[in-house]
């Protein structure tokens, strides 16, 4: 199973250094005994009963290295094992052979030893006297669970006072019914390196094997899987949180089932060690709850919960234990298939989203096999009597005592009626409109721009305001303005090694909702622990704070009483008044808890002209850590009443730092102001406004938790998801503990001096003539942090105007000069905005070089590529022009999502087409990605997030949808396209190493790509995603581009790329991968000074987008989004297109500009070539003169981006040197294609009649990955769009196919399955046809059609084609289908999400939440019970009508015979036997927006677009001057000629 399964773990830079494996089993006891006896003549007692109650005990053991280390930790776990009441019976050597190993595992390789141990004799006085000398309880003599892991923790708290870490010592297992053999190994090695598991003697009735492939810490033996009772694949994205809270609750816990002494019980504390991985910590709390007295099953409920709060169909006993358990633990949220043993039970469950794949077979001989894949043990189809898979938050369970399977349903069931939780929180439970009372807010000032920029749109729709363009405003630490502490702090965001997820189109897996205020003890369930404050939401106004900070103690609200704390201080006391303020709020904290406070509130109500507020992020963060410090701030509720919270940024930094509520006053006193100025319309009341504002806020919440894959606020709450970007040490330690900061920055005295100043901007200015009480008459003026401001004191833009007007001059006049102009005030401008304007080159011990020397800009301009910029997003002009250039001078330009067919025709002559970009983009939108798509690029980049939104997807309005563009979408005109979040078939590393495979398998000869974003971690995530085959990474800033996204990520998600190039490169070097890849750069690059400093920071290749699009016109006016750019960039309305001037030799003459001037540097550097240049951070320096000039910015620290990588790792390569090994000789197609090759040999030109349809079968196994992908690049480079005549190959298949089948089948090509398949069969389908059909043998129960034959996202962004699956499919069926036909008897939920055309018919039961976000195409849905409404998505269940016209029932009718032919379907028979009743059952998905577009006559194409085919001729020459111009220019002239009609509709300028 487990070498079956090698494809998905990982490789370090030596193919035989796995990343870690391993397997945990029910103890061999036959084997054991045997071995001890053989080898030492010890006699084990009887053995242990399943769940590991018996007479002994065994311990899988790394031991040190050093002999005499590891006779001493001998000593000491015998002396206190024997003090504890254990008497050890043997130690054994297990034999290894490290021999397979790579030097990185053998280096770290331990000593693997096994301790066997059993209960000690002797009379009860005895063993009482014992227990007494080691503060115990006495032990049983029987070696129990309980017992070990008690021995175990103090084991654990000696090695760690001994100083002895994990990496030297550590107990892979201590159990009387389990253990575990890992390494840092392949799964190849295991069986080599443990000879014991090759014994025929070694045998046992449970194993749980995993493979690591490590993205969030690096590898090492103690970190390989599985752990003591779990394997985890997956992530914890909310690891920090859980582990801040449960350190807090240490203090509340008393474990009462262990029966320790106080002074013992300090010895399980930490519960979660120190650097422990999340799967250790999420084992370690899963160990210590088990022990505690709850059954393994039922700790998974409470840690890993359903998503049940937004589900009608889930039974009340159900959700009250779910709703009771939210009271005492947040879940551990992130996608995670969790396997499990204690030698009792075997399962697994998954998390609430049900992203990972989990499938299981049960045979006529009771054998169960689960799997991340189906195929991975071979079994005789006739013996498989089920075939199932894991649902969203369902467990499998296997009862070694009862020697059966438990169904999901009675497991919850038992667990759920176990306890009366739903007396417990009646009688219990608090929500807010018990304590409701009125009251008032505070008051501070708000700048206009936050006024009218955020608030005042937030308030009319009750969503956060978009911006575009990106942040191109100086950074916080880098500003000479006061800045906010929350500006310092960047969202970080999932990308590949968990997904990002969707809030709105999955809203069932999220909640806001939370229950606040004094924890019970978690160790011991009670109907006091349902004794809290039940909040649907965090965002309170001042009635409901003012009634929460009234909490008198009084029986009548529960004995609460809450205490408020002043975040102010006096204005004389100057800056250091912050500190002494923080320290105060500590020690009164601390106070008011050990006087039984319930709930803190943090406000700065006193704010005034002569008290200054401190931010309440410090406030909030301060406390929060001095209360985890003191493991008491689960005793109290944490809420926070704050003037200068308006915007959602601020909200989740206070929600992330500890604060369980927000009260943000001023934002509602300054909606009051507003409504007197008249900027909110009169029948706008002051209820609805502040309604308006707490569902943009929780919204925009929720928003921000999605880009890190986080559902509830629960698990959101303390996670402490951020980086600080220029901040001191002091500060980060005192207030945000385990936050990253890697640049240190401004200090407690800069913050206090901010927050002085920004008191005196409220306070100390001249009144202005307003109304009186308005907005106006309070408001600070405009700041310019979203838009560039003349103004002095305003925030300095990169992009200013000034800037602007240099760059379009030097590029129009191809002047050196002017374009020096530019590139001076680029640096002067750099110097006060960007960390990279803090370096200078160190000329001091250089020798020059003659310019002469130099590598020629025209070779150098082949490094330079344009952004991802899709067509749509920017015009055809734009797009095109933007391509041309790039292909003139040997660049590369990105297409984005999509790109015209017309543009990749080939020439006359064979070349390829000018106006193709080099680069195809593969988005998790998947617009218009076929394979003819394809097989037409130098490079497929796979984006995972992007500098403008990182973690989020986007939407493209009806209105741009229109010609051209719906034509290269796939989708129909005037219906909106919604992008999701990157987490379908990229949602994990291993997941994402497939899709690598299976494009690298579309066109073998392109390089793959993979697009990351600055964060913290960015390193790691790299090293992965090269160990994932990656030809290629790209590493994005922060700034962004033309994608319009909401104002919070634009700016405060994601980091500058100057940290994230740096962190790559040196971990990539330092882990001897670097030289498997080819490393870029993007984020508003400009100058040839920007591009020096990237090449010695790492890149090799680098991007630019911003400043290309101002060579073309682009005056920054930041209305990408709103489809008015007035110089027919970002537009699709034809009268603004017709205004497009840019031309390709604007562009050319801009890169060989930045190439000279690059040029010149290094000749200034003495360095001659690029490729020399690379990683030589030693040539860059800190600036003394600037950071001199700006005292902040002179308290950043930049050392370490200059620490040298080849320092980290001497030897290993600093460039690309060698290509990734693919292994796609070892694909099934190499034998298909060798089958067909004269199908494949023949030439539509060719005299010869077309080759006769050719069949050839072949056996197929889940090792066989993309089958047919490559066949189809083959077909279709060969016979382009068009593919072959339907059939000209069938292929049929038998067995188990790997995951990907069929992606990208291109016409032509049918592929017939006799057996089933894994993951994302049919991704891309492009023509080509698909059929699955059970294996001929199976006997299946109840049937064949009830069955799991495919698995997750089958038919992801299909767009043409046809599929027939006999069985049903699991999660997420044909989300973004485009196009293809589709018959299946069942599938899970999410199906249809985004789907936007083609014909889907579900012949069986579907799952939840079905048509999220579908715009297009038609669904035929089996629903005899008339429950499909319920179980659809909101928005599509008014969309669904009877199946009762003539051709809605000739359609569904043709394809159910289709089907039946095709698979011998006994549903598809069973229903067209009985025709009439049949149709009456089905209904139909007709979506509104869809129907009305092709029902109507608004699909025409606008004259402009209608006009390009004209201007895309066939077989054009070469590419001259002329041409570059003229191919461009006339796509602008068409524009000119429109209608009234389309003048009418453009909005007033």
């Amino acid at each position: 199973m487990l070498e079956r399964m090698a494809h998905r773990g990982g490789c370090g830079c030596e193919e035989n250094t796995g990343d870690g494996a391993g397997v945990l089993l029910a103890l061999p006891h036959a084997f054991l005994a045997k071995a001890l006896e053989s080898e030492q003549g010890v006699t084990l007692p009887a053995s242990p009963a399943a769940g590991g109650a018996g007479g002994y005990a065994v311990g899988q053991i790394f031991m040190p290295q050093d002999a005499a280390l590891r006779a001493q930790v001998t000593a000491m776990m015998t002396r206190i094992a024997a003090q504890m009441g254990h008497r050890t019976l043997a130690w054994r050597d297990v034999p290894t052979d490290n021999t397979p190993l790579g030097l990185a595992a053998q280096k770290t390789e331990p000593v693997v030893q096994q301790w066997f141990i059993a209960g000690r004799g002797g009379g009860r006085a005895q063993r009482r006297a014992i227990c007494r000398a080691a503060g115990a309880s006495p032990p049983h003599t029987a070696v129990t669970a309980l017992r070990l892991y008690v021995l175990r923790k103090v084991l654990e708290a000696e090695l760690r006072d001994s100083g002895i870490s994990d990496a030297e010592c550590y107990i892979c297992s201590l159990s009387g019914g389990t253990i575990v053999y890992k390494g840092q190994l392949t799964p190849g090695q295991l069986r080599e390196y443990y000879p014991d598991l090759c014994s025929p003697d070694f045998t046992t009735y449970s194993a749980l094997v995993h493979s690591r492939f490590s993205t969030n810490t690096f590898p090492a033996w103690h970190r390989a899987q599985p752990m003591r009772m779990l394997g985890h694949n997956g992530e914890i994205n909310t690891l920090r949180g859980n582990s801040n809270w449960m350190r807090s609750r240490e203090g509340a816990m008393t474990c009462a089932a262990l029966e320790m002494g106080g002074d013992m019980r300090k010895q399980l504390m930490p519960v979660l060690p120190e650097n422990t991985s999340d799967s250790g910590a999420f084992d370690a709390v899963l160990e210590l709850l088990t022990r505690c007295g709850r059954a393994v099953p039922e700790t998974l409920m409470m840690l890993v919960p359903e998503a049940w709060q937004n589900d009608p169909l889930m039974s009340e006993d159900k959700q009250a234990f779910y709703r009771y358990h939210s009271a005492l633990m947040e879940p551990w949220d992130g996608p995670a298939l969790l396997a499990f043993s204690d030698g009792r039970y075997l399962g697994a469950t998954l998390d609430r989203n049900g992203l990972r794949p989990g499938r299981y077979y049960v045979t006529n001989d009771q054998r169960v096999i689960m799997a991340s894949e189906v195929g991975v043990v071979d079994i005789d189809p006739s013996c498989v009597v089920r075939k199932g898979r894991l649902t969203p938050g369902q467990l499998l369970l296997l009862d070694f005592n009862e020697h059966r399977i438990i169904e999901d349903a009675e497991v919850k069931a038992r667990y759920s009626s176990a306890r009366p939780y739903s007396l417990w929180l009646e009688d219990n439970a608090v929500t807010l409109q018990q304590l409701t009372s009125s009251g008032t807010a505070p008051l501070t000032i708000f700048t206009r721009e936050s006024l009218e920029m955020l608030l005042l749109p937030m308030a009319k729709s009750g969503a956060e305001p978009l911006g575009s363009m990106g942040n191109d405003a100086a950074l916080a630490a880098m500003s000479s303005r006061a800045r906010q502490p929350f500006e310092y702090f960047k969202q970080l965001f999932a990308q590949v090694t968990n997904p990002a997820i969707d809030p709105f189109r999955e809203a069932i897996v999220t909640s806001l909702r939370c229950f606040i205020g004094p924890e019970h003890d978690i160790t011991t369930p009670a109907p006091a622990a349902a004794a809290r404050l039940d909040l649907p939401q965090p965002v309170l106004r001042p009635s409901e704070m003012d009634a929460l900070k009234a909490l008198d103690g009084s029986p009548a609200v529960k004995g609460w009483r809450s205490v408020s704390l002043d975040c102010t201080f006096p204005v004389e006391e100057g800056a250091e008044g912050l500190v002494r303020a923080l320290q105060r709020l500590s020690e009164e904290a601390l106070a008011a808890v050990a006087g039984g406070a319930s709930f803190l509130v943090l406000t700065d109500s006193r704010a005034g002209p002569e008290r200054v507020p401190v931010s309440s992020l410090l406030c909030t963060g301060k406390v929060h850590h001095t209360l985890i410090e003191a493991k008491n701030r689960s005793r109290v509720g944490l809420l926070v009443e704050s003037g200068e919270v308006r915007e959602v940024h601020q909200v989740c930094c206070l929600l992330g730092y500890g604060a369980d509520a927000v009260c943000p006053s001023l934002a509602f006193k300054a909606i009051s102001a507003m409504r007197v100025d008249g900027k909110l319309a009169p029948t706008v009341t002051q209820a609805a406004a502040e309604t308006a504002i707490i569902k943009g806020m929780g919204v925009g919440v929720l928003k921000t938790m999605a880009k890190m894959g986080i559902s509830t606020l629960a698990s959101y709450k303390g996670a402490q998801i951020f980086e600080a970007l220029g901040l001191a040490d002091e500060v980060v330690q005192a207030c945000f503990k385990g936050t990253p900061s890697r640049i240190a920055g401004a200090g407690f005295h800069t913050l206090g001096m901010d927050a002085l100043s920004l008191h005196e901007s409220a306070y100390g200015r001249a009144t202005q003539k307003a109304v009186t009480g308005s907005a106006e008459a309070k408001a600070v003026p405009d700041s310019g942090d979203y838009n560039y401001r003349s103004s002095d004191g305003s925030e300095l833009h990169m992009n200013d105007p000034a800037a602007i007007a240099a760059l379009q001059a030097a590029t129009a006049e191809n002047s050196t000069e002017t374009f020096k102009k530019f590139s001076e005030l680029n640096t002067k401008l750099a110097r006060k905005c960007t960390l990279r304007g803090l370096l200078r080159f160190r000329t001091a011990d250089a020798t020059p070089i003659a310019l002469e020397e130099v590598e020629p800009a025209a070779e150098i301009v082949k490094r330079f590529v344009t952004g991802a910029m899709s067509y749509g997003s920017i015009s055809l002009e734009a797009h095109t022009t933007l391509a041309l250039a790039m292909n003139t001078m040997g660049g590369k330009s990105n297409t984005g999502e999509g790109e015209s067919a017309r543009r990749l025709e080939p020439m006359a002559d064979g070349s390829n087409n000018p106006m193709r970009s080099a680069i195809k983009q593969i988005a998790s939108g998947r617009f218009g990605v076929t394979a003819y798509y394809l097989t037409n690029a130098d490079e497929l980049q796979i984006k995972i997030a992007q500098g403008a939104k990182p973690g989020e997807g986007g939407e493209l309005p009806g209105g741009k949808v229109q010609g051209d563009i719906a034509r290269t979408r796939r989708a129909t005109p005037g219906v909106g396209l919604i992008s999701p979040p990157p987490h379908h078939d990229i949602y994990s590393i291993e997941d994402l190493a497939q899709l690598i495979h299976d494009l690298k398998s579309s066109n073998p000869s392109a390089r793959v790509s993979v697009k990351l974003v600055s964060e913290n971690g960015v390193g790691v995530v790299a090293s992965g995603v090269v160990k994932g085959l990656a030809d290629h990474v790209l590493i994005s800033g922060h700034d962004g581009g033309t994608g319009a996204a909401k104002w919070s990520s634009i700016k405060h998600t994601g980091l500058p790329w100057e940290l994230g190039l740096a962190e790559a490169h040196q971990t990539l070097v330092a882990n001897d991968l670097r030289g498997r890849t080819t490393l870029q750069v993007d984020g508003q690059l400009r100058t040839g000074r920007d591009v020096a400093i990237a090449a010695m920071l790492g890149a090799e290749e680098f991007g630019f987008s911003t400043a290309p699009l101002i060579t073309l016109g682009c005056i920054m006016m930041r209305k990408c989004h709103t489809n008015t750019c007035p110089v027919g960039i970002a537009t699709q309305d034809p009268v603004l297109r017709a205004k497009f001037d840019g031309q390709p030799e604007h562009v050319i003459n801009y890169f060989f500009l930045v190439a000279e001037e690059l040029r010149g540097i290094m000749a200034s550097l003495g360095v001659s070539r690029i490729q020399d240049m690379v990683g030589r951070a030693e040539l860059l320096e800190h600036d003394p003169q600037v950071m001199a000039e700006n005292p902040k910015a002179g308290a950043v620290d930049l050392s370490s981006l200059l620490t040298p990588a080849a320092s980290l790792r001497p030897g290993a390569s600093q460039v690309c040197i060698q290509k990734q090994d693919h292994k796609l000789e070892e694909a099934l197609d190499v034998e298909m294609i060798k089958a067909v090759g004269e199908t494949l040999s023949w030439t539509v030109a060719s005299a010869l009649p077309c080759p006769a349809p050719i069949t050839i079968s072949l056996p197929i196994t889940n090792l066989h990955r993309a089958a047919g992908t490559t066949l189809s690049h083959e077909v279709t480079r060969r016979f382009g769009e068009a593919g072959l005549p339907h059939d000209s190959i069938t292929v049929k298949l038998n067995g188990h196919a790997g995951q990907s089948l069929g992606a990208w089948l291109c016409s032509g090509i049918t592929l017939e399955l006799e057996g089933d398949a894994n993951d994302y069969v049919g991704k891309g389908l492009s023509g080509g046809r698909i059929i699955v059909k059970p294996h001929a043998h199976n006997v299946l129960q109840p049937t064949a059609e009830a069955n799991i034959i495919v698995g997750n996202v089958v038919l992801y962004g299909a767009v043409s084609g046809e599929a027939f699956i006999r069985g049903c499919a699991a999660e997420r069926f044909c989300v973004r289908n485009s196009g293809a036909t589709a018959v299946v008897e069942g599938c899970g939920d999410h199906g249809l999400e985004y789907m936007t055309g083609g014909t889907v018919v579900i012949l069986g039961s579907t799952g939840r939440n079905l048509g999220a976000g579908m715009s297009g195409g038609v669904a035929y849905v089996w629903d005899p019970k008339g429950q499909l409404k319920d179980k659809c998505n909101i928005d599509i269940a008014g969309d669904l009508l009877p199946v009762d016209t003539p051709a809605d029932l000739d359609t569904l009718k043709s394809l159910l015979q289709q089907h039946l032919a095709a698979t011998g379907s006994a549903v598809a028979s069973r229903m067209l036997d009985q025709w009439s009743i049949t149709a009456a059952k089905f209904k139909k998905i007709f979506p509104r927006e869809y129907s009305w577009n092709v029902t109507g006559d608004r699909g025409g194409m606008c004259p402009a677009v209608s006009a390009a085919p004209s201007l895309f001729p066939a077989g054009r020459g070469s590419l001259g001057s002329r041409d570059r111009r003229d191919t461009a220019v006339p796509l602008s002239r068409c524009a000119q000629n429109v209608p009234g009609e389309h003048s009418a509709a453009l909005p007033p300028q």
